[in-house]
């Protein structure tokens, strides 16, 4: 590698950082006559859904920018090096790259030159070259340029596995006052193109199997997460209106990082604490599988997620009236609402109560944290007597793991046989 791919390659997967919104689950691209890699791999240093720990070249194609969006690193007005790869330099990287097992795949993202399609046509001609010519079937996340022709995206469709458009700031009002020259309905069309192709397609498989495969581990996007001042109850309700109106597969959360001066911006040294970004991905999983509405994890009420505990400790905090759970009769998404139940755990809880009444020892090696589940549910020969049945008092014993005077514990919990 001659020493000028190399500082494109440092300029350009560390400007490519900042964008948090990339995974490989939910695709299958299998492997023919004897190609190179397969799909099922994922992102750098990160997760499939199989569990398994998987690395992508994450890169831009140019740092380069027509915008000066207030939060980004690679904004026009931003006094930084810049860099572009030509189209073949990034072919020849991520198969030189995969040779070596370095990579199984590509994220590939990019700032915007000239305009949007001409930036488009080079991202969807990079896939193309690696599948067509080089008959790589690893994993390809394209970022979708917002206001790129319904063509361009197509064409992007049938070379990648995912393509996605970041929404970033989660209101209209913080969008134009940190990008005043984007339009949010840059990134609704090609949202609502790609949404439409994804259901056609899939309707088409089911009548003719030779089909192509369009992007087949759908769209997803990214929202920044404090630059400007949203509410959780804002975000996490923007995130729940794309899932539902455009079947995101994911919608990821990024805590903006300050790189700059800008009165507009929180300033240098007020990062987003990253607890923050964990109770939106908490609050985000409870949406998906365990069937919580957006309006129950924050409201109007609990406009903030508490930083301290996880958002389904908090709503069953909130809503003690609903418990106790009887893990033996409830059905499972009662049981999905306990803390310390997990969707395995859950799954194993009505799996096993078929053959008898579940006890406190039967749960523990199903996988329940019963130091949690205890004070939200019954079982055979246990329930948790109160004294004063508060919940600042049960957050402040599962916190601490303290004894306390307002619960009952150890040998004073009553025994039902």
């Amino acid at each position: 590698m001659g020493e000028r791919i190399k500082e494109k390659l440092e300029i350009l997967a560390d400007a490519a950082k900042y964008d948090v919104s990339c995974s490989s689950s939910g695709s299958n691209r299998k492997n023919k006559e004897k190609g190179l890699g397969n799909t099922g791999a994922g992102i750098c240093h990160t997760y499939t859904e199989d569990g398994r720990c998987v690395s992508l070249l994450k890169i831009l194609l140019t740092n380069h920018c027509i915008y000066d969006c207030a939060y980004c690193v690679s904004r026009k007005s931003n006094d930084i090096k810049r860099a572009a790869f030509t189209v073949q330099e990034v072919v020849d990287l991520t198969i030189n790259f995969y040779r070596r097992n370095y990579i199984e795949g590509l994220f590939l993202s990019s700032g915007i030159f000239k305009n949007a399609d001409y930036t488009m046509e080079r991202l969807v001609l990079i896939a193309k070259k690696l599948r067509q010519e080089h008959n790589f079937n690893g994993y390809i996340h394209l970022k979708t340029i917002p206001a790129a022709s319904p063509e361009l995206i197509h064409e992007a469709g049938l070379y990648a596995d995912r393509l996605s458009i970041n929404l970033e700031i989660p209101t209209d009002s913080g969008l134009k006052l940190l990008a005043p020259e984007k339009n949010r309905e840059d990134m609704i069309q090609p949202m609502t193109y790609l949404k439409d192709q994804l259901i056609k397609t899939k309707e088409e498989k089911k009548i003719f199997k030779s089909t192509p495969h369009f992007a087949p581990a759908g769209q997803s996007t990214q929202l920044i997460i404090g630059a400007t001042g949203e509410t959780d109850k804002q975000i996490i309700t923007a995130a729940n209106y794309f899932y539902r109106k455009f079947n995101m597969k994911r919608v990821y959360y990024s805590g903006y990082v300050p790189i700059s001066y800008d009165s507009r911006l929180p300033a240098i040294g007020t990062e987003v604490p990253t607890a923050r970004e964990n109770r939106l991905y908490q609050s985000d999983w409870l949406m998906r599988f365990y069937g919580f509405q957006a309006n129950e994890i924050v409201n109007d009420t609990h406009p903030l997620l508490d930083l301290d505990i996880d958002p389904k400790l908090s709503w069953a905090l909130r809503n003690m009236d609903r418990f106790p759970i009887d893990i033996n009769k409830d059905d499972y998404q009662l049981i999905l609402r306990v803390p310390g139940i997990g969707v395995g755990s859950a799954q194993k809880i009505i799996a096993a109560r078929r053959f008898g009444p579940l006890n406190l020892d039967h749960l523990k090696k199903i996988g329940v944290a019963i130091n949690r589940a205890k004070y939200f549910i019954v079982c055979k020969g246990f329930m948790q007597i109160y004294a004063d049945k508060r919940s600042d008092i049960i957050k402040s014993y599962i916190l601490h793991s303290s004894k306390s005077k307002y619960l009952v514990t150890g040998n004073q919990q009553l025994q039902l046989f």
